[in-house]
C-alpha cells in the first residue's frame, strides 16, 4: 500500500492556507466525482450518477489517496477515489456535494492521484445556496451501483444544472505525482451550501490504437512529398468521417486526440460542419455526403503524434447538427470531442 502526500510549494495557490472544510471530519457530503478538496467546503456525498468502479464517498476522506496494486473488486480495480463506468449514453456524470459549513469558496483542488489513464479530461463546478437541505443521501458501499430512477427524479427537483457556475470547463491533468493536484480558482462572491461537480465526458482516454479510428495507408501519394509554409503536407488524397451530434448546438472548441498513434498519426486535419434535417441527412447518405452545405469550422491544422490538440472556434455562432473530420493523408485518431452549447430546438426547427 503506497501513500502520496503533497509537498507545499511557494507556487501553490493562496487558498490552500484557508480552512479545509472539504473532508468527512466536518461532515461534508459529496455527490459525484472529486477527491478530497482542500480549502473547499464539501461535507458529504448526497448524489452521484454512477459509482461503478469506486464510490463517490471516497472523495471526502480525510487521509491522502492511497494505491494498492493488488486490490480488486468484483467490478474491477480498487481505487481510492470516485470512478464511474465508461460513458456510453448521452450526457455526463456528475455529483452533488453538501457543504459542512456554508460559506465562500475561493478555490478547489481536484486531485486525480493514481488515475493516470482513466481520469476525466475536463470538469466544471456549479454552486448554490439552498434554504433547506435536500432529502438525498447515499448509504453503504455503492461500488457497482448507479443512480436509480427515483433518485434521478428526486435530484431533478433541485434543477442543479441551472446553478451558477463557479468554475468553467477546465482541463484536468492525469494523476502522476507531479501534476495530480489540479488547483482551480473560484471568483464567486455569494454564499454556497452545495456544489455540483460535472465530469466531461466521463469516457476516459483511449486504451491503445485499437480503441480509436485508423485508416489504411493511401497509395496515391506523390513520390516526393512537399509542404506549405506551415509544414503541412500537400497531398491529393485524404480520408474523412461524418458524425451526427447528440444535440443541435454551437461549437466553441474542438479536441482531436492522437493518443497512441505515434508512427501512424495523420499529418493534418480540418473540421467542417453543416445543419441538416433528417430528410437532408438521408439524401446525403445516398449521395455519399457530396453536399454543398459543408462549411469550414477548423481550417487545416498540423497534428502531432500521441498528443491532444485543442482548437478554439471564435466565429461560430449558428447551431449545427453534423461535423466532418478530414485527415490528410491517412492514419489514426483516438478521440474527437466537441465543446459548446446545446441550442433548444424551436418549432421552426423541430425536425432537426
Amino acid at each position: 500500500m503506497s501513500e502520496r502526500r503533497a509537498t507545499i510549494l511557494s507556487t501553490q495557490p493562496q487558498f490552500l492556507n484557508l480552512n479545509n472544510l472539504a473532508c468527512e471530519s466536518v461532515g461534508a457530503k459529496v455527490a459525484g466525482v472529486l477527491e478530497p478538496i482542500p480549502a473547499a467546503l464539501a461535507r458529504k456525498v448526497i448524489f452521484a450518477t454512477d459509482e461503478w468502479f469506486a464510490p463517490a464517498a471516497n472523495l471526502l476522506k480525510r487521509e491522502p489517496p492511497q494505491f494498492n496494486a493488488s486490490a480488486f473488486t468484483q467490478f474491477g480495480k480498487w481505487m481510492d477515489g470516485w470512478e464511474t463506468r465508461r460513458k456510453r449514453t448521452p450526457g455526463h456524470d456528475w455529483c452533488l456535494i453538501q457543504l459542512g459549513v456554508p460559506g465562500l469558496v475561493y478555490g478547489v483542488d481536484v486531485d486525480t492521484s493514481y488515475f493516470t489513464g482513466n481520469h476525466p479530461p475536463h470538469v466544471s463546478i456549479q454552486g448554490a445556496c439552498l434554504e433547506q437541505d435536500p432529502n438525498l443521501s447515499l448509504e453503504g458501499d455503492r461500488t457497482g451501483m448507479a443512480a436509480s430512477d427515483s433518485q434521478l427524479a428526486s435530484v431533478a427537483k433541485l434543477c442543479s444544472e441551472a446553478w451558477p457556475e463557479l468554475v468553467g470547463m477546465s482541463e484536468l491533468k492525469p494523476g502522476y505525482s507531479d501534476c495530480c493536484h489540479n488547483y482551480l480558482l473560484v471568483h464567486f462572491a455569494n454564499r454556497v451550501t452545495h456544489l455540483r461537480l460535472n465530469l466531461y465526458p466521463g469516457m476516459g482516454l483511449a486504451c491503445n490504437m485499437a480503441d480509436g479510428w485508423e485508416t489504411a495507408r493511401r497509395l496515391d501519394r506523390p513520390k516526393k512529398l512537399q509542404v506549405d509554409q506551415r509544414g503541412i503536407l500537400q497531398l491529393p488524397g485524404y480520408e474523412w468521417a461524418v458524425f451526427r451530434l447528440g444535440h443541435r448546438g454551437v461549437i466553441h472548441a474542438v479536441e482531436v486526440d492522437t493518443a497512441h498513434f505515434r508512427g501512424n498519426f495523420p499529418d493534418s486535419c480540418r473540421v467542417e460542419v453543416c445543419t441538416l434535417t433528417p430528410e437532408e441527412e438521408a439524401q446525403c447518405l445516398r449521395s455519399t455526403w457530396d453536399s454543398g452545405k459543408w462549411r469550414i469550422l477548423v481550417p487545416p491544422q498540423k497534428l502531432r503524434p500521441d498528443d491532444k490538440h485543442m482548437f478554439s472556434v471564435d466565429d461560430m455562432h449558428s447551431p449545427v447538427t453534423h461535423i466532418r473530420l478530414v485527415i490528410t493523408p491517412d492514419g489514426g485518431v483516438s478521440r474527437v470531442r466537441l465543446w459548446g452549447q446545446v441550442v433548444p430546438v424551436t418549432t421552426a426547427h423541430s425536425k432537426l
